[in-house]
């Protein structure tokens, strides 16, 4: 089974090429090739907790520091830390990549 992205799950929109791209912009979740593939992801698209700017209940959300807290309530967040279960990677991995 294909694995969604945050931007399918939500239906946002600010994906490349999304119907609120020129409305909101582009999110950078989907277009940070740092965290490619990880958690079977395209870019962030499975770790956008740890990238910031990312727009969540149409709010634009600040660094990881700032967002984390409401991110760790989020369905989406629930749902990839179910589905990968032990190779669930930790957000100081994740931010690590992003150095």
């Amino acid at each position: 089974m294909r694995k969604l992205n945050c931007w399918e799950f939500k239906k946002c929109g600010r994906e490349p090429g999304g119907a609120k791209t020129n409305e909101f912009g582009v999110c950078p979740a989907s277009t940070e090739e740092r965290l490619e593939g990880v958690h079977g992801g395209n870019n962030a698209g499975r770790t956008c907790w740890v990238v910031s700017g990312s727009m969540c209940g149409g709010v634009m959300q600040g660094t990881f520091a700032k967002k984390y807290d409401n991110c760790i309530k989020c369905d989406f967040y629930k749902m990839v830390k179910d589905e990968e279960r032990s190779g669930f990677e930790l957000s100081v991995v994740l931010l690590g990549r992003l150095k």
